[in-house]
């Protein structure tokens, strides 16, 4: 969880020092190709006013996004301590079609993630309010995220695909789920449930996710919410 300002201007200087780490041309490309993007869309958006509803189009199989927005400071502080898990794929859209055998490969993981890790909050487990990272016994929801990622990536999905997301939960509280996007739309893995569902379905509020082109960038899920500082709360799910 975030805290208050102090905590916010140490996720900033750490957010800078972690942006500055990376090629600085490499950063210009990426938030060039996210803008382009970004412009793209609003083109289209001006040429079809009345067919664009303002936020997320609960319908549509597909989530949109609302241009670059601030990571969570415990994703940039994981990537810094472990960058083996923040490496960046292919700067290309990749996914794969949700056949049936996919979607029970998506099951399974969640499934069994969700069996074997102990919901508990960072703050009990390091006695801090934001630690992400790959848990092995217990763990909050967004390591549950990580670790259904991880092995998702170790059998063969691309990192395009598999985008940490931020939402707000029934309680309006910061929650951590797993977007997998597929061609026939976006998935959501979630460590309160075991079923995967699309991202519709599920009754939350989505505020922002990686990006697809760079999943160092984090980008705008909800058009009033950017540059969220949302603290992801510590969920206990029942068995």
């Amino acid at each position: 969880m975030y805290g208050g300002a102090s905590a916010k201007s140490q996720a900033r200087r750490v957010q800078w020092r972690w942006l500055s780490g990376m090629s600085m041309t490499r950063v210009g490309v990426t938030l060039l190709a996210i803008a382009a993007s970004v412009a793209a869309w609003s083109s289209s958006a001006c040429a079809e006013p009345t067919g664009l509803p303002r936020g997320q189009d609960r319908a549509s199989p597909y989530m949109r996004v609302f241009g670059v927005t601030q990571p969570p400071y415990g994703f940039v502080e994981f990537c810094q301590r472990m960058p083996e898990e923040c490496k960046l794929g292919p700067q290309e859209e990749q996914r794969f079609s949700a056949t049936p055998e996919r979607l029970s490969e998506l099951h399974a993981i969640n499934q069994a993630v969700n069996r074997e890790i102990t919901p508990a909050t960072d703050l009990e487990i390091y006695g801090q309010t934001e630690y992400w990272t790959i848990p092995t016994s217990r763990g909050d929801c967004e390591d549950f995220a990580l670790l259904k990622r991880k092995r998702l990536l170790a059998r063969g999905w691309p990192t395009s695909a598999l985008l940490i997301t931020v939402v707000r939960d029934e309680k309006g509280e910061g929650h951590a789920v797993l977007t997998v996007r597929t061609m026939q739309g976006d998935f959501i893995l979630d460590n309160k449930v075991d079923e995967v569902k699309i991202w519709h379905r599920t009754p939350y509020d989505f505020v922002m996710r990686q990006s697809y082109l760079n999943t160092r960038v984090w980008m705008s899920l909800d058009p009033k919410a950017a540059n969220s500082t949302l603290p992801l709360a510590g969920v206990r799910r029942e068995r």
